[in-house]
């Protein structure tokens, strides 16, 4: 579990929600202790995933680079 409460740290990301659903928002919060916690917007009860910043910032890397791509 996150050590603090990211509570108003979240940011939802720019390419989500463009459908006017809401489907496929991702939020993200960047936490003072070096990680970054990612949360589904549709379901907020759930825990979020959470990873360090390097790890945050080398996936980041990759879709801006076309890893993920179908």
């Amino acid at each position: 579990m996150l050590a603090l409460d990211p509570s108003g740290a979240w940011r939802k990301s720019s390419f989500s929600g463009g459908n006017g659903g809401g489907d496929g928002c991702v939020e993200v919060a960047v936490l003072p202790v070096g990680v970054v916690a990612v949360r589904d917007t549709k379901d907020r009860a759930r825990p979020p995933h959470v990873h360090s910043a390097p790890a945050w910032r080398e996936f980041l890397a990759g879709v801006r680079a076309g890893e993920f791509d179908a």
